[in-house]
């Protein structure tokens, strides 16, 4: 799972209206923003670390000579190592960096619900915008499916269709 770019501010607008919608958090209405400002800094901070783990995986199995069909494995180590979320773990991942966050700043008044209450909100909102990644992926994997998986030209070819895809759906 991917948090794209564009889908952020969205992301954000819905889980904060989802947690005070249930009265789980307060947040007095000039600050709303604030906190939409500080889940966004969260899902930044997690694509930069995705994109260093990636490409710390990359180098991992350019170096060692291994297939590309090892990064994945390669790439769930280096995160399991750092206590990072990918894959299935990054909605449980994303959920806790939030709620540490909701309990900390100074943004938000008071925090009513329990963390297993704020996560059981918030799980809806990450998989339904982060869904967007695994359907752009078989989409692309559909239109490449000529070529051979792990290979340089499906790799090149994979990042140009998934390219053309996020630009025409202006996912960033």
């Amino acid at each position: 799972m991917k948090v794209y770019p564009g889908r952020i501010p969205t992301i954000c607008k819905e889980i904060v209206e989802a947690l005070m919608s249930e009265t789980l958090i307060e947040v007095v209405p000039e600050m709303v923003e604030e906190v939409e400002l500080d889940i966004a800094s969260i899902l930044k901070e997690y694509n930069r670390m995705d994109r260093e783990i990636t490409d710390r995986g990359r180098d991992h199995i350019a170096e060692r000579g291994l297939p590309y069909s090892h990064l994945f494995k390669v790439k769930s180590k280096l995160a399991s190592e750092r206590g990072f979320g990918i894959g299935d773990d990054a909605v449980d991942y994303l959920s806790s960096q939030v709620i540490e966050m909701l309990l900390h700043t100074a943004h938000v008044d008071e925090v009513f619900g329990e963390d297993h209450d704020l996560r059981r909100k918030m799980r809806p909102v990450f998989r339904r915008q982060m869904a967007v990644d695994s359907d752009l992926d078989q989409e692309v994997r559909n239109k490449i499916k000529n070529l051979q998986e792990g290979s340089s030209d499906w790799e090149i070819e994979y990042r140009k269709v998934m390219g053309e895809l996020k630009d025409a759906r202006h996912l960033g």
